[in-house]
């Protein structure tokens, strides 16, 4: 897609705050027309950069076409606070607690290899952050899903879940 203008930035970022936000609403809070807000709305999603399903973005599309997974050591006093600055490192996707080699994991997303490199020394200059480690994802095969799983729970007959008892106990 050509460059987003300032008004598609507004839109997508309105449709991220509220997926489910109508037309007329986005048209109301932007101070556009509600012709204006269809019509780019229907041309984000032509473009690929919005998908229908879920009013979800393509940050590819949009430009961060870089995504990085860093594993973090931290020290664990100071584990809140580093998922406090974390929280305010913008190309920071996600963040999780896990076990194993490190304390934390990170979806990273960048414009392009400098991009990547000030997130990352952001989070190195982040106090309690010990080490990291980046890994750089080549190809995307299988994104972020959950069809498959609420599918799978659709079909499969439901048995009621019994409060209170470990399984094999009765009575």
């Amino acid at each position: 897609m050509n460059t987003l203008d300032p008004m598609d930035l507004k839109i997508l970022l309105e449709l991220i705050k509220d997926p489910r936000i109508q037309i007329a609403e986005l048209s109301e809070e932007l101070g556009i027309a509600r012709n204006t807000a269809q019509s780019r709305v229907k041309r984000l999603l032509r473009s690929g950069v919005l998908h229908a399903a879920g009013r979800e973005v393509d940050l590819e599309k949009v430009g961060y076409d870089v995504v990085a997974f860093v594993t973090i050591e931290v020290t664990h006093r100071e584990l809140d606070g580093v998922i406090g600055a974390l929280r305010l490192i913008p190309q920071v996707l996600e963040v999780h607690e896990i076990s194993g080699r490190g304390d934390l994991w990170c979806r990273v997303v960048a414009t392009d290899t400098h991009n990547l490199q000030s997130a990352l020394r952001s989070v190195l200059r982040t106090k309690g952050v010990i080490r990291t480690e980046t890994v750089l994802a080549l190809h995307t095969h299988i994104p972020y899903r959950t069809e498959p799983l609420i599918g799978r729970m659709a079909a499969t007959p439901t048995r009621p879940r019994q409060e209170g008892r470990s399984a094999g106990s009765e009575g």
